[in-house]
């Protein structure tokens, strides 16, 4: 049986996971970035060249809302797109001139969400509550893979 704790654990990740995103927002905006902007920077700096369609499922955001995002950052001067030199009809997705620019100082500024949000936890306390989600989204990536592995078991669940 769930303790109290437990049943909140949702809204509690839920509530942290969206004021973390407007501390951000409100923070960045005077770059004219915001978190979702911010999410595909990061995950494009982390693997330029990366094509649309796997930038869409990493993200886990549908592929046309990628596209969308993507035109707005293009237009804006933060990203580029290149045909794939191997498949002509893939979109690989680089960093701009600008975006790297301004890289180092959007980091600060996630840094200094992440410190008021930690603000008052101890260095035990800090690296216990990263440690834990890092198990929960670790579990819950488990459940994922083992799923995609069975589909016979998750369709005989429905």
């Amino acid at each position: 049986m769930p303790s109290d704790e437990t049943e909140r654990l949702g809204f509690l990740l839920h509530d942290a996971a969206r004021l973390l995103r407007r501390a951000f927002e409100k923070r960045a905006d005077q770059h004219g970035l915001s978190a979702a902007h911010w999410r595909l920077l990061v995950r494009v700096f982390k693997e330029e060249g990366v094509a649309q369609a796997r930038l869409a499922e990493l993200l886990e955001i549908e592929p046309i809302s990628v596209s969308r995002l993507i035109d707005r950052m293009e237009e804006a001067g933060w990203i580029e797109r290149r045909a794939d030199p191997g498949d002509r009809r893939v979109r690989t997705i680089y960093l701009t001139d600008r975006s790297r620019a301004i890289f180092g100082d959007m980091r600060g500024v996630a840094d200094d969400v992440y410190e008021t949000a930690l603000a008052g936890l101890d260095a035990d306390t800090r690296r216990t509550t990263i440690n834990g989600l890092k198990a929960i989204i670790q579990n819950l990536s488990d459940d994922d893979q083992k799923a995609a592995a069975n589909p016979v078991q998750k369709a005989s669940r429905s």
